[in-house]
């Protein structure tokens, strides 16, 4: 190379949400060369997903120089209403409550776009002590290090650990964005300023409000996220709710356009005989409800030679504890850490691989513990864990909270 200095390493990261990103974006700050790949052509979104954004996933958002100011709703408090609609709990717990869309954005203002490859998806790879070839839907990519941050789903986790799956967790969610102007001006009252919960039997209802689209914080043009988690057995019903009209049944989810009608229907019935007249009126709201089956995915292995995997790529946590982007943050920072002032990438891995299993671990324990009750089927050990995370006083405080993790 002429001009003196080394040539930057290179990176390719596989996955263009927000786990690619931040590894695309703390890789190039400890000064790699990075390209992300992500298969899905058009612009990603996040349809009905409202996230807490966790002090951790902030203070990685500030390091990395990017703006936090008017992230997303700032709430104080949250409550419980019982099925007549009473208040029956409160809890001080300030958080800011923000929605995918408006962190994406962030993220994706700040990563070049002409790195950022759309429609292009990963098919294989090829790896040796020298570099790792990736073998895409258009063409082939050679770099040091290869990155999978590409969710669930992930290709690159199945072509490194081809036996490993998502396990099903006995319970579904389902979830819509509510625009701020359509709730009626006394539910509004009592609901939108908190995060307020509703605990039938073994299921848990929460709302919460979160910015409006284009990260409008304005009153009146701010949205409303739901939560309804309701068990489903694996056997027959989890199957039911994900066969569409046409009676085609999906892996792992369902398009919210191609939910049945009738499974719709039925959800909407419930919640006037299970939930208080406020979140009645919400559930009446929902304009194309989301279905989301809910798993628990943990990989024994982060490190494979050049190729690493993180984010929901290694770990998918039940969203009770919604760490999910915060983990993906941690994930990204330590392993650009790792690879900083070294040649040895295996080796680096190995040392990223030690340090985040541990925590990624706890997590999905964590989540595991508050999402027992839930569940269509128990073990004894699980239904210990309901009878002390399932009731309302440990619902309130414990949903969505990282304490655990600080101590």
């Amino acid at each position: 190379m002429q001009g003196g200095g080394p040539a930057k390493r290179r990176a390719l990261v596989i996955g263009g949400s927000m786990s690619g990103l931040l590894a695309g974006l703390k890789l190039r700050e400890h000064g790699w060369d990075v390209d992300i790949f992500e298969r899905v052509e058009s612009e990603l979104s996040g349809r009905g997903a409202g996230i807490v954004a966790q002090p951790e996933l902030i203070a990685t958002l500030k390091a990395l120089g990017l703006d936090t100011r008017d992230l997303g709703v700032e709430v104080a408090t949250r409550h419980i209403l019982d099925a007549e609609g009473r208040r029956v709990g409160r809890a001080d717990c300030p958080q800011t409550l923000t929605a995918w869309e408006r962190v994406y954005r962030v993220l994706r203002d700040a990563f070049p776009p002409e790195r950022y490859h759309r429609g292009v998806g990963l098919k294989g790879f090829a790896q040796s002590e020298r570099s790792v070839v990736a073998q895409l839907t258009q063409g082939t990519a050679e770099g040091d290090l290869l990155v999978g941050a590409d969710g669930l789903r992930s290709t690159v986790r199945q072509l490194c650990a081809p036996d490993l799956a998502p396990l099903y967790a006995g319970y579904v969610a389902w979830r819509a964005l509510i625009a701020e102007d359509a709730i009626p001006p006394a539910v509004h009252r009592e609901l939108f300023a908190y995060m307020t919960f509703s605990l039938p039997p073994g299921e848990q209802f929460l709302g919460y409000p979160v910015a409006g689209p284009g990260n409008d914080l304005r009153p009146g043009h701010r949205r409303y996220n739901v939560v309804w988690y309701r068990p489903a057995n694996e056997s027959d019903e989890l199957p039911r709710l994900l066969t569409d009209e046409s009676g085609v049944t999906h892996a792992i989810s369902i398009p919210p356009p191609l939910i049945r009608r009738a499974a719709i229907a039925a959800m909407r019935e419930d919640a006037e005989r299970l939930l208080g007249p406020q979140f009645r009126a919400i559930v009446r709201l929902m304009p194309e409800p989301i279905l989301q089956p809910i798993y628990d995915l943990e990989s024994p292995h982060m490190a494979f030679g050049r190729v690493a995997i993180l984010g929901d790529a290694a770990f998918v946590a039940r969203p009770h504890v919604a760490a999910g982007v915060s983990k993906a943050a941690d994930d990204a920072a330590a392993l650009a850490e790792a690879l900083a002032g070294t040649d040895d990438v295996a080796g680096a891995l190995r040392h990223f691989e030690a340090r985040r299993l541990p925590a990624n671990r706890r997590i999905i324990e964590r989540a595991r513990h508050l999402g027992a009750y839930l569940q269509a089927t128990q073990t004894a050990e699980e239904r210990a864990r309901s009878a002390r995370h399932g009731i309302p006083e440990a619902v309130m405080v414990e949903t969505a909270v990282l304490d655990f993790l600080r101590t």
